[in-house]
């Protein structure tokens, strides 16, 4: 006799299986797909924060050239920076894999192509790991992987689009499904652009910023406003037209803010001066909806009295409106004004933008999403909140001391080379007791990621409040 047919709560099964499906929690079979990727996306987080230590010890110490000739610095950077690209990529249309088949109300198109799509994604992205080991590299930043691997990528995006857009048109139409579909084609549309070679190099800079800021500050905010909202709606029960509306905001936003924030990166590729005050002011506004979208449904929630069982879900969204404040909005704004960036551009100033801006929105986005969806597919509809919340402090304090240490060797590395004219090793020198500090915080950001990682995959279902 089944759990289902007893009424019982099947058991969570240890290790990383799903287990029996609870058709309560998870009402779709297809949205089962989406586990994998959250699972191996996962996997991919631990490793990239295994890269970015290695990356801090070598900011941080003198590293023998024998062991830099077998690591080198440009390598293991770009390992860095590709693996958070990919676990984020896999987050994403997990949790499009997750919500769509709810939304829409019907199973996904083809289950065996979204496994396909998973594979061909994993398998790319182990070859060009592998091909950045022997100097197969285009040499973009954060677009490394080589032309030919470029053209695989294209071919899973077109998976994943024609599969999310044939259960979008067959099912149900909601604001929901509009717009993570919109910020979807608009990041595989994207992608396009950085993939030719412009002999020009101001030109082939340009659509570079197409690429990496129009994907973080625009496709990557359509996309976090679609998965942040079907989560609200579920965890707080608040009327979908409350957090619907902030949607078509953040769609007028992208429209204005987004594309023309990227001009503050237009003045270094030799673009007119005014393009710096136009994308340092704008860029800053893009973060407004999601923060509005979440203390919205927050004072909605108060006001009508609606109770959040789900505690730790909650606790992650609201972290994510937080980090997109701080990390993208703050630190983003302070230091892209015309009369600062152009001090600070490049330098260890935008790293710490970068790590908190990343982590705080769009790290935090997929976590709370995983920590919706995760249980349910291993049929775990309440648990323990205490080594969840545990996690969720030591990545964010981590985070937090990462950035602020970042920014601090960056206002060194600013006055020493831009503002008394000594060379790039001499600032180097006084970073060094900065970057220890970013080891340390980084060692413990390995294991609130670790914790959180074991913890989601192991949760046993208990009668506490989750």
């Amino acid at each position: 006799m089944s759990a289902r047919s007893t009424g019982m709560q099947p058991a969570a099964p240890g290790g990383i299986a799903m287990g029996p499906r609870d058709e309560k929690l998870v009402p779709y079979a297809s949205q089962r797909v989406a586990y994998w990727y959250f699972v191996s996306a996962l996997a991919l987080f631990v490793l990239q924060i295994v890269v970015g230590l290695w990356l801090a010890i070598s900011y941080a110490f003198t590293i023998p050239q024998s062991v830099v000739d077998v690591l080198p610095f440009g390598m293991t950077r770009a390992m860095h920076t590709n693996l958070l690209v990919l676990w984020m990529l896999l987050g994403f249309m997990g949790g499009a894999y997750y919500l769509v088949p709810e939304e829409a109300e019907r199973e996904i198109y083809s289950v065996k192509l979204a496994y396909f799509q998973l594979i061909v994604f994993l398998v790319t992205g182990v070859a060009a790991l592998v091909g950045f080991t022997f100097g197969w590299t285009q040499g973009k930043p954060l677009l490394e992987i080589p032309t030919p691997l470029d053209f695989i990528v294209v071919v899973g995006a077109l998976i994943f689009l024609f599969n999310v857009a044939m259960t979008v048109i067959k099912g149900k139409k909601t604001a929901i499904l509009g717009m993570l579909l919109g910020g979807l084609t608009f990041l595989a549309l994207l992608y396009l652009f950085g993939m030719p070679f412009y002999r020009n190099l101001s030109i082939d800079w340009f659509y570079w910023w197409w690429v990496v800021h129009l994907w973080v500050e625009g496709a990557w905010e359509l996309v976090t406003a679609a998965i942040l909202a079907f989560v609200l709606i579920k965890i707080t029960g608040v009327d979908r037209r409350v957090v619907e509306k902030y949607l078509y905001l953040e769609t007028a936003l992208f429209l204005f803010t987004g594309l023309a924030g990227t001009g503050h990166h237009y003045y270094w590729i030799g673009a007119p001066s005014t393009w710096l005050w136009i994308g340092g002011i704008f860029s800053a506004m893009e973060v407004l909806p999601i923060i509005a979208m979440v203390v919205d449904t927050f004072l909605t929630q108060r006001r009508h009295g609606v109770v959040i069982k789900e505690k730790v879900v909650w606790m992650f969204a609201l972290g994510t409106a937080i980090g997109h404040l701080v990390g993208a909005g703050v630190f983003g704004f302070a230091h892209t004004l015309p009369q600062i960036n152009y001090y600070t551009h490049g330098s260890q100033i935008t790293s710490s933008h970068g790590h908190l801006a990343f982590f705080g929105a769009y790290g935090l986005l997929n976590l709370t999403m995983f920590w919706y969806a995760v249980p349910r597919l291993r049929g775990v509809s309440r648990f323990k909140a205490s080594l969840a919340t545990w996690g969720f402090w030591i990545m964010c304090l981590s985070i937090l001391g990462i950035g602020i240490a970042m920014g601090i060797a960056g206002v060194i590395q600013t006055y020493v080379e831009r503002v008394m004219g000594e060379s790039f090793m001499t600032a180097q020198g006084y970073m060094q007791l900065w970057f220890k500090v970013v080891l340390f915080f980084g060692v413990f950001m390995l294991l609130g990621v670790i914790v959180t990682f074991w913890y989601m995959m192991t949760a046993k279902q208990t009668n506490e409040e989750r």
